[in-house]
Parts: structure tokens; sequence; C-alpha cells
């Protein structure tokens, strides 16, 4: 059985140099910035991304707008809420005070027919 051969410093940096040879290779075999069809997939990107873009703003428009009209809708359902409530405390109150008035007529009834009653 053999022992394991350990790589030494000359196969490592052979080794790496072939490797950044091969990078290179593949770097350069890349389609240049002055072919067309490379000319077209870049504007074919560009035209999808001012798409994606696009879409992407009327989507945060359209949120904005939402929250604007629910915040709106909220303050009004607020505002008419308050308005029923003051109106019905209002009502409540002249409720009351013609009551009051009622029973104040009433007492003042009762004592004028006493007083008439002592009288004779």
């Amino acid at each position: 059985m053999g022992t394991f051969k350990e790589k030494g410093f000359a196969e490592r940096q052979s080794a790496a140099a072939s490797a950044k040879k091969a990078e290179l290779e593949r770097f350069r075999a890349r389609p240049a910035m002055t072919d067309p069809a490379f000319a077209e997939q870049q504007s074919a990107r560009l035209a999808a991304r001012v798409a994606r873009e696009a879409r992407a703003a009327e989507r945060r428009t359209e949120r904005v707008e939402s929250a604007a009209r629910e915040k709106a809708e909220k303050i009004a359902r607020s505002t008419a809420e308050k308005a029923m409530h003051e109106a019905e405390v209002a009502d409540q109150a002249a409720r009351e005070i013609a009551l009051e008035a009622e029973r104040k007529a009433a007492r003042d009834a009762r004592y004028a027919a006493r007083k008439a009653r002592n009288r004779k």
C-alpha cells in the first residue's frame, strides 16, 4: 500500500496559475459590448427593469392612496358618530329639561290647589 503524497508548493502554485488562466479565458469568451445580440439583450433587460419599476411605483401609489382614503373614511365615520352622540346627548338633555318643567308645573298646580283648599 502506498503512502499519501502531499502536493508541493510548486504544484499548488501552478494549479492556481492554471485556474486563473482558465477564468481569464472564460471572461474573454463573453460577448463584446459591440455585439448586436448583446445590445439587444441589454435593451430588453433595461425595458424589463423600467417596466418593473413602473409597476412597483404604481403599487406604492395605490397603497398610499388607499391608506389616505381609509384614513379619510375613518375620520368621517368618527365625526359622524361624534355628531350623532352629541345630538343624542342634546336630545336627552332637552327631554330631561321638559320632564323637569312638567314636574315643576305639576308641583306648582298641587301647591296652588292646596292653597285654594286652605283659603275656603
